[in-house]
């Protein structure tokens, strides 16, 4: 919780950056004085906040079992180095990079379950250690998820910490969250919004979320490619189980569908057998006219409600004409949202294993180990991967302007080139794929022999 919190007050707006006076009206003791509501201890040990509708109408409690006020454990990243200045912190993952959202967002996963009871835990290298996460992506549009079960009395943080993380996160941090996902709220973290409501902006206020289930989580990213903890997997089976839910039907595929098919059955659907598939050439034709010199071209996202209704019409055999929205930008969205919701990524599972470890070729030996591995990919991957990698690197071209280097571009089209198949992307994994991905947009002649 102590992330949604701070999160919570990311906003751009405030009337005054004077904590002591914007709390005033609060009437809180003073920091060494305050305490969390005592009331919050009982109700964190249900789910009374998770309502399971009984037959004559009211809510049934789901409780959590003994063992679960314990931290989950999980094995350090096996790239990180013991003498890491945020080993402690970095190793129990409790801030995890998971790839994009629906809507072209990097995402911030941040897990309470994971945080050690508070005298085992450093929460001066806690806040520094998100501040560095953070750093890395927040100029770009960024969403946070925060998995609030496990948060307990034992591990809860301080109400004089929250404040002091209130007070460094500048605007910085504030301008480019879109979106903070609450999964399995509380009553109690509901009410502490509410007391912190006179200091949070209207603007912001929007941004927040409340998801009961991770089938909701699914219409805004896809959470098999998440870091979701174990035990979050199985209280939100019991609540779904309590409650009597029913599993969401697979959607069927529509005659025209463009987004969620591999790239042979677009090319046997498409008139003329195109294996470049209609809505790259379309966003890419259209990014090249108007948005070469965009400056964050890619790293911004778009309205939503926009992006919902292009998908729509290209799904539906609805001719799209961008020039008529006027938004570069949601053509940048268009054409990462089809690289990610390929069934397969285009870099394929076979080469995941390959990627992760390119790290372990010699720095001089790995662009011609990267052209022999992609030698081996199917012929349609491979063709849409150079049109692509060419596209990219005409904006890299740019990026005096646009200021998208070859990095940058890296930095979003990593996750949406290559994913697991079983498993989420966690921070270890992104950045050798980013790496992976950095040298093939900056040796694109080298990789790709002339035709």
């Amino acid at each position: 919780m102590a992330t949604t919190d701070l999160l919570v007050d990311l906003q751009d707006d405030l009337v005054s950056d004077d904590t002591s006076k914007t709390l005033g009206p609060l009437k809180l003791s003073p920091l060494d004085e305050k305490t969390w509501p005592t009331e919050c201890d009982d109700e964190l040990q249900s789910v009374s906040e998770q309502p399971s509708a009984r037959k004559d109408g009211t809510e049934s409690q789901l409780p959590y079992s003994d063992d679960e006020n314990l931290p989950e454990i999980v094995d350090p990243p096996p790239d990180l180095k013991w003498d890491d200045p945020y080993y402690d912190i970095a190793r129990r993952q409790i801030v995890e990079v998971a790839g994009d959202d629906n809507f072209g967002r990097k995402v911030i996963v941040v897990s309470a379950c994971r945080m050690p009871p508070s005298h085992q835990l450093d929460h001066t290298q806690l806040l520094k250690y998100l501040k560095h996460t953070l750093d890395k992506y927040v100029e770009s549009d960024y969403s946070v998820v925060y998995f609030h079960y496990g948060l307990n009395s034992q591990n809860k943080p301080s109400f004089a910490w929250l404040l002091e993380a209130y007070k460094e996160f500048d605007r910085k941090y504030k301008k480019n969250i879109k979106a903070l996902y609450i999964v399995h709220p509380t009553r109690f973290i509901k009410a502490l919004l509410v007391v912190f409501k006179p200091i949070i902006s209207m603007k912001f206020g929007r941004k927040i979320l409340y998801v009961n289930h991770l089938s909701e989580l699914e219409q805004y990213l896809k959470c098999e490619r998440m870091v979701i903890p174990q035990c979050v997997k199985r209280f939100d089976e019991r609540i779904q189980t309590a409650q009597k839910l029913k599993p969401q039907e697979p959607k069927k595929q529509l005659p025209h569908q463009q987004f969620g098919i591999s790239l042979q059955e677009l090319r046997e659907k498409d008139p003329e057998h195109k294996v470049i598939p209609l809505v790259m050439e379309q966003t890419s034709t259209y990014i090249k006219n108007h948005g070469l010199n965009k400056e964050g071209i890619f790293r911004r996202s778009a309205n939503m409600f926009l992006v919902k209704e292009v998908l729509e019409k290209y799904n539906n055999g609805v001719p799209v004409d961008f020039e008529t929205y006027n938004d570069v930008h949601l053509a940048a969205v268009i054409l990462k949202t089809f690289l990610r919701e390929l069934p397969e990524p285009l870099l394929t599972y076979n080469l995941y294993n390959k990627v992760i470890s390119l790290g372990k070729v010699q720095e001089n030996k790995q662009i011609e180990t990267i052209a022999e591995m992609i030698k081996f990919l199917p012929e349609d991957n491979y063709t849409v991967l150079r049109y692509l990698v060419k596209f990219l690197g005409e904006i890299a071209d740019y990026s005096d302007l646009n200021k998208m280097t070859a990095s940058n571009l890296a930095l979003v089209f990593g996750p949406a080139l290559l994913w697991a198949k079983d498993a989420a992307i966690s921070l270890n994994a992104i950045n050798p794929i980013n790496n992976f991905t950095q040298l093939l947009f900056e040796n694109y002649t080298e990789i790709f022999p002339p035709k």
